[in-house]
């Protein structure tokens, strides 16, 4: 899907412009496995070479994608997310004190994690589910995701139009490297998790006392 859509790209940037960009890059906020970044870098790398679109638009296109998108996903996990981890959560080990556990850590580095989220593949898609349903406040979420989409879209979009074609050819090697970086930071959390998880948790349940917090202050 990836393939066909990056093949499409040029052809839909030409009849919808803006709007396919700000579509994409709000649709794999969502949830959806959609590459919202190949296509800021590819309406950017578009715009450099054609003039057709201003870079200012595209910048502006992605950032409100990404914060329509990020704020949809982040209620809909809200609202279903952490009803499905009860739930459901026994089948993937994801206990009851662990589910308190990720909102201890969404609590207190909830920030952080949305921030970066943004520049990174997978959880770009899940990021905002994940705060919805670790019940963070939408307020913090909000400034923290707003700041993540205004950086992520700037930082490449200005990237790919003032690179233009060298961007595109180095494209491969970058992600890569970027990728490998993402797993190898993903692979230490998880490792730092699983060696001190039991004094995370005890840490957890001394902060969030009680039955699991099925809903916390919205704002």
């Amino acid at each position: 899907m990836h393939g066909l859509l990056h093949a499409e790209l040029p052809h839909l940037l030409h009849l919808y412009g803006y709007s396919i960009v700000a579509l994409i890059v709000a649709l794999e906020g969502m949830g959806l496995p959609l590459p919202g970044e190949t296509t800021l870098v590819a309406a950017a790398l578009y715009a450099g070479s054609t003039r057709d679109l201003s870079i200012g638009f595209i910048i502006l296109a992605a950032f409100m994608g990404a914060v329509t998108g990020d704020n949809a996903g982040f209620w809909i996990g809200r609202g279903i997310g952490l009803r499905l981890a009860l739930r459901y959560g026994s089948y993937i080990w994801l206990t009851e004190r662990r589910i308190k556990l990720g909102q201890f850590l969404f609590r207190r580095h909830g920030g952080k994690l949305v921030f970066f989220a943004r520049f990174v593949a997978l959880l770009r898609a899940l990021g905002a589910f994940l705060a919805g349903m670790n019940q963070m406040p939408w307020r913090r979420f909000a400034i923290f995701n707003a700041g993540g989409g205004a950086v992520w879209a700037t930082l490449y979009g200005l990237a790919a139009y003032l690179v233009g074609d060298e961007l595109e050819r180095l494209s491969g090697p970058i992600a890569t490297v970027t990728s490998l970086a993402a797993l190898a930071a993903v692979a230490g959390g998880l490792l730092f998790l699983h060696r001190h998880e039991q004094r995370l948790a005890d840490e957890a349940e001394r902060q969030l006392p009680g039955p699991i917090r099925r809903s916390a202050p919205l704002w």
